[in-house]
């Protein structure tokens, strides 16, 4: 009875973390693209800058209000994600640009077969047959949802090659920390959000004048566009933590293709609150196989062998009670 109650437990702060996450993430989204379309705030990088820069506000207060205990992340292993952080963020953006919808589409859904094969070599993980199934279903799902014209050129693979690898290397290595070192999703946040806010505040106003042939201090700000930046960072504070949260609770693979679902709801919450532009027989379709896929990879992963580490071991360093 106490293993069954445990479990129950476990599975509703499961769920709990993952609606945290897709609410937070589907709203930043949503905020984003209000600002950019209707204020012509196209500065991502240095606004993913001030999301950093936000979280770290918060992560101070709460370690002064004695909320979040001190915890200790090696300095080479801090570089190391901040490095693969800040190439997925400059990775993804340049993808975005140099390559169409379609091909860039294509490369976020390679992420879930480059974060398998990052648990497959480091964490010795093994995959039944209807896990890998389930997975390819919903990539099939996500690619019907959203990809259309697909072309590719030689930077804008280079570019996406960079993103795609970056950003499943800087995923599988929050797992990876958060295990090691025994550090919860607070504490990681409160080494790693620092670091991410300076480097990308000094790195992005360059960038996104590269990206846009605009500049930032430039910008002609306003109540309504000042308005939207601070209900974009005040929301990504909340999309930051939840994803250390889930992907600490649920590695990284798992992360990707629940992950899939915020696809899926950034298209429906699109069509009620931009029109129906983009919404049709196709995009329906491709939605119903995904959550299909998503169901059986739940199913699959969770029944005995669907998804095993074959090397249980990892060395840890506990710096804190959790």
């Amino acid at each position: 009875m106490a293993t069954t109650s445990r479990a129950e437990k476990k599975a509703a702060v499961d769920a709990a973390a993952w609606v945290f996450n897709v609410v937070t993430s589907v709203g930043v989204i949503i905020v984003n693209k209000a600002l950019m379309a209707t204020y012509g705030f196209s500065f991502a990088t240095t606004l993913t800058g001030l999301h950093f820069l936000t979280t770290t506000l918060m992560t101070s207060i709460l370690k002064m209000l004695g909320y979040v205990q001190p915890s200790h992340l090696p300095f080479p292993e801090l570089l190391k994600f901040v490095l693969f952080a800040n190439f997925s963020v400059v990775g993804m953006n340049i993808s975005l640009m140099w390559n169409s919808v379609g091909f860039y589409q294509i490369a976020k859904l390679s992420m879930i077969p480059v974060s398998c094969l990052f648990e497959v070599v480091f964490d010795k993980v093994r995959y039944s047959r209807g896990t890998k199934l389930s997975i390819c279903v919903v990539l099939l799902g996500v690619g019907v949802c959203t990809v259309t014209d697909v072309s590719v050129n030689t930077k804008g693979f280079v570019a996406a090659f960079v993103a795609v690898w970056s950003t499943s290397m800087q995923q599988y290595y929050v797992h990876f920390l958060q295990r090691k070192y025994s550090l919860s999703s607070f504490n990681l946040l409160g080494h790693t959000a620092p670091a991410q806010a300076g480097s990308l505040l000094l790195l992005g106003p360059f960038l996104d004048y590269l990206l846009t042939n605009n500049r930032v201090d430039q910008f002609a700000y306003n109540s309504g566009s000042l308005m939207f930046i601070f209900m974009s960072c005040t929301i990504a504070v909340g999309t930051n933590l939840s994803q250390f949260i889930c992907i600490g609770r649920f590695t990284a693979v798992s992360f990707q293709v629940l992950g899939h679902m915020k696809t899926i709801l950034v298209l429906i919450m699109g069509f009620f609150f931009f029109g129906r532009e983009g919404l049709n027989v196709q995009v329906v379709l491709g939605m119903v196989i995904a959550v299909c896929g998503m169901i059986w990879y739940g199913n699959a992963s969770s029944k005995p062998g669907g998804k095993e580490r074959l090397n249980h071991s990892l060395p840890t360093n506990k710096t804190e009670n959790q």
